[in-house]
């Protein structure tokens, strides 16, 4: 088993930035890949980033290229969402997840990839 705590979600305003960690427990960190979900209300979980086991593969969502970077602390067993210049429309609770995977390609942007899930982190931005 694998426990997932998301933190650092809140109101923000358009523009501003914001740091999503995801720290984990239980089975071995390092050999899961990691991913970030989004989902607004009345919509569809939607893939957001996520970064391989090693760290050195990551893929992003066109709404986020560029804006958001995906990193990961195997020591500290903890992924993090660096988010800048935002907007309303990434209003959401924001989940990670953990794929029991070291290898990650386009597959991995559907939700029903991964083995574990937090419980969610709410950010607002007002504009």
């Amino acid at each position: 088993q694998v426990q997932l705590v998301e933190s650092g979600g809140g109101l923000v305003q358009a523009g501003d930035s914001l740091r999503l960690s995801c720290t984990a427990s239980g089975r071995t960190f390092s050999g899961y890949a990691m991913g970030w979900f989004r989902q607004a209300p009345g919509k569809e979980r939607d893939f957001v980033s996520l970064i391989s086991s090693t760290g050195l593969t990551t893929y992003y969502a066109d709404s986020v290229k560029g804006r958001f970077t995906i990193s990961r602390d195997n020591a500290k067993n903890t992924v993090y969402l660096q988010m800048s210049s935002l907007n309303v429309e990434d209003t959401a609770v924001y989940y990670c997840a953990a794929a029991a995977s070291r290898a990650v390609s386009e597959s991995y942007y559907r939700p029903d990839s991964y083995d574990y899930w937090g419980q969610g982190t709410q950010v607002t931005v007002s504009s």
